[in-house]
């Protein structure tokens, strides 16, 4: 089968990624699609595609020197043309591309990287469109302005194999650039409570419908200095501990890691916080030791 507007598939495949994922630095299309190849090959594709008036490249003002890669509308019918997008994303303006969500759009997509990059090395499944941005779940029945909503970052699938046997693990993701107040983070992260227990009109849990079981919650730091993020950290967490929706939710899992460390270990070390098990570190699956074939150490 060919690929769409006789492209070559790789090029379609960033395409597709620029469309589901909003933008992306040109670091982040070669270690998505092209970790085996230079970063100059990146550049090809790229360069190929926005020549041919599908992908656009705007730079924002400070803190992002590299740029941005979005898709055109054209290049958004091109990447549902190919069949592996279940939705048609809204198209960003350059404007929009280039405003004040662009870091947290790159810091939720390096997040998901690192997912990417450790499930490559040990052989699990979690590949370039194994994460959604901006997924919206009520936390209300009814319709209309009253209906409350609680919108996750993204949500994260990941096909772990284990001894011959396959677990999915989803995961709420929430990134943190240092942006809201510590208690509005807190209780940012709290109102997943509410979601656990919104119900509908047969008392069903209204996630039900989207999920086998309620994802728990990451929570990553980041767009501050290291002592700056712990002290956030060790503030949401105490916060966290002892709020009350929480403490009447137990089955509502929380942790809380920094971006820097996720980079630089990846998710199976043990670098993460819960706040109902203090004074503990854990890997993302909750284990208190790294899970790793072939080991990570802190």
């Amino acid at each position: 089968m060919s690929a769409p507007a006789g492209l070559p598939w790789s090029a379609v495949e960033i395409l597709t990624s620029l469309t589901q994922h909003r933008a992306l630095t040109t670091e982040q299309v070669h270690q998505i699609h092209l970790p085996d190849r230079s970063p100059r090959r990146a550049r090809q594709i790229l360069s190929t595609l926005k020549d041919a008036g599908l992908v656009c490249l705007v730079r924002g003002p400070g803190g992002l020197p590299r740029g941005l890669w979005f898709v055109t509308e054209a290049g958004t019918k091109i990447a549902l043309e190919s069949g592996r997008l279940d939705h048609a994303p809204r198209v960003l303006s350059p404007e929009q591309a280039a405003g004040q969500l662009r870091l947290h759009t790159v810091a939720v997509n390096d997040t998901a990287i690192s997912f990417l990059n450790e499930a490559r090395r040990r052989g699990d499944d979690f590949g370039p469109l194994s994460w959604r941005h901006e997924v919206v779940h009520p936390l209300t029945r009814g319709r209309g302005r009253r209906r409350k909503f609680l919108r996750a970052d993204a949500l994260l699938t990941y096909l772990r194999l284990d001894d011959g046997d396959v677990f999915v693990e989803q995961r709420f993701l929430e990134v943190d650039r240092a942006t809201l107040s510590v208690d509005s983070l807190a209780t940012e992260l709290a109102t997943y409570a509410t979601l656990f227990r919104a119900t509908g009109e047969q008392g069903e849990p209204l996630w039900r419908s989207s999920y086998p079981a309620c994802p728990p919650i990451l929570c990553v730091l980041d767009g501050a200095p290291r002592a700056t993020l712990e002290r956030r950290r060790n503030a949401t967490i105490a916060l966290l501990a002892s709020d009350p929706e929480l403490i009447r939710t137990p089955e509502v899992t929380i942790q809380i890691c920094l971006a820097a460390d996720l980079g630089e270990q990846g998710p199976f070390a043990a670098i993460f916080h819960d706040p109902a098990r203090p004074g503990e570190w854990l890997n993302w699956l909750g284990d208190p030791t790294d899970t790793d074939q072939g080991g990570r150490s802190m």
